[in-house]
C-alpha cells in the first residue's frame, strides 16, 4: 500500500524511486528523503529522534513469547470477533484501506487479511508498529501486508487515506489516529474487561483491581462511538511454556520477580476467562 505512505521528515508523499524494480526497494519524496525496504521486507519510517531508546517497544523475547502464545490460538475467538467486524463495517464492492496499529508480530493484522480472503473481498492492509523485532516476525506471515516500523505518535500515511484503523491492546493516540482516517473513517479499538486474566491475576496480585478503562472518554472530542460489543470466553493453559509465554507477554507478567515468576510456573493446568470489549467509532 505504498501509494499512501508519506515521507516522516517533510510529510510528503513517498514514491517508488526511479527505475525501481518490483517488489519496489527504496521510496523517495520530492524532497529527496530515501528510504530503503529491508530485506525483510518492511519500511522503516521511523526517525531516530522519534527514539526514546536504542530499540523502542517490545524486545525480541516478547515479541516470540506473543508469536508463540497467539500461534496456539487461544485468542482466535479475538481475531475471529475483530475480522467479523471489521468485514460487516465495511463495504463489499470497496477496496478499503485498513491500518492495525500496534499491530505486534502481526497475528490479528494476519487473520484479517485472510479473513478478507476467504470472504472473497478485496482490502488494503497496513501494519504498523514502533518494535522493529516485532515487525521483523510480522513480515514472516502475510506478503500482501504493509508492513511498517513507526510510531503511532506520527503515523507516516498521508492524511484522510485510511478507511478503518484497528488497535487491539494497544496505546490510544486519538489525534494521530484521526488525521489518517478519511471523513467518517471508523476505528476499532480492543480492550480488556474487568474479568480478564482474573484468575491470572489472583495468582499474582494481593489486591486484584478490576480495569476501569473506558476509550469512550480519550476519543470523545474526535470519534463518535457506534457500537460496542463483549467477548467473553474461556481458555486453558496446558503447560510451563505456555503459561510462561503468557506471562512474557502481558504487563502484569513484566512486574513479577523472579521467585515469584518461577512459583507461578510450577503451575501445570490453568483455567482463565477472557473478557474483551470491541468498540467501533467513527471519525466525527
Amino acid at each position: 500500500m505504498i501509494s499512501v505512505l508519506r515521507c516522516p521528515v517533510c510529510s510528503d508523499p513517498l514514491q517508488p524511486g526511479a527505475d525501481n524494480p518490483s517488489p519496489v526497494r527504496q521510496l523517495r519524496c520530492v524532497n529527496g528523503h530515501s528510504f530503503d525496504r529491508a530485506r525483510q521486507g518492511y519500511w522503516n519510517l521511523l526517525l531516530p529522534q522519534r527514539k526514546r531508546s536504542k530499540a523502542p517497544g517490545d524486545n525480541e523475547a516478547m515479541v516470540l513469547a506473543r508469536q508463540r502464545f497467539l500461534d496456539q490460538h487461544s485468542y482466535q475467538p479475538i481475531a475471529d470477533a475483530v475480522s467479523a467486524l471489521v468485514l460487516r463495517a465495511t463495504h463489499p464492492a470497496d477496496n478499503a484501506v485498513i491500518l492495525d496499529l500496534g499491530c505486534g508480530e502481526g497475528y490479528y493484522t494476519d487473520r484479517l487479511c485472510h479473513s478478507f480472503a476467504q470472504a472473497d473481498r478485496h482490502a488494503s492492509l497496513i501494519g504498523l508498529d514502533i518494535s522493529k523485532a516485532a515487525i521483523r516476525q510480522a513480515c514472516k506471515r502475510d506478503k500482501r501486508i504493509t508492513w511498517l516500523v513507526a510510531t503511532g505518535a506520527d503515523i507516516p500515511l498521508q492524511p484522510e487515506s485510511v478507511d478503518l484503523a484497528t488497535l487491539i491492546f494497544a496505546r490510544l493516540l486519538p489525534e494521530p489516529t484521526a488525521q489518517v482516517l478519511r471523513k467518517n473513517g471508523l476505528f476499532l479499538v480492543v480492550w480488556p474487561g474487568p474479568d480478564h486474566l482474573r484468575e491470572l491475576r489472583e495468582l499474582i496480585y494481593t489486591d486484584v483491581r478490576d480495569s476501569d478503562l473506558n476509550p469512550d472518554a480519550q476519543l470523545g472530542t474526535l470519534f463518535e462511538p457506534l457500537d460496542r460489543e463483549t467477548l467473553r470466553f474461556r481458555f486453558h493453559i496446558s503447560d510451563t511454556a505456555h503459561l510462561s509465554d503468557l506471562l512474557m507477554m502481558t504487563p502484569h507478567g513484566q512486574r513479577l520477580s523472579h521467585e515469584r515468576r518461577e512459583a507461578l510456573l510450577k503451575i501445570e493446568q490453568l483455567d482463565l476467562q477472557a473478557d474483551i470489549r470491541l468498540s467501533l467509532y467513527k471519525k466525527r
